[in-house]
């Protein structure tokens, strides 16, 4: 399994869901990736301003800070290749990036909804 970084701007926490002024746009992402990871999808964040050595040690990620500045992050990384920036990716491209397989749906045969002699 491909294993997807994000290096995400300076937040007050590691998800950025704390606080009182919260953005939904953090809590959606926040809950996409916990139903990732429950999917096996090997996710890592990286926080700006608690970690600021993952973006240094990282020569990708350096180069795109010194190019595009800390207000194009977030940055996503797919296997330490740019797989996205400026934004949070949806779960459907957590699932395509982490090889996520969608179960099939099933479909049940058509029969009496409502039971006995009598129909809905």
């Amino acid at each position: 399994m491909k294993i997807i970084q994000v290096f995400d701007p300076a937040l007050c926490c590691s998800t950025g869901v704390c606080g009182v002024d919260v953005d939904q746009q953090l809590v959606d992402f926040s809950a996409d990736v916990d139903w990732a990871k429950q999917q096996g999808a090997q996710i890592e964040r990286f926080n700006l301003a608690q970690q600021p050595m993952a973006f240094a040690e990282r020569a990708v990620v350096k180069s795109f800070l010194e190019r595009s500045g800390a207000e194009a992050l977030p940055l996503i990384l797919v296997d330490g290749e740019v797989a996205l920036a400026g934004r949070y990716p949806s779960r459907a491209e957590l699932s395509r990036w982490a090889g996520i397989v969608k179960p099939a749906i099933e479909i049940k045969p058509a029969g009496g909804c409502c039971g006995g002699s009598s129909c809905c």
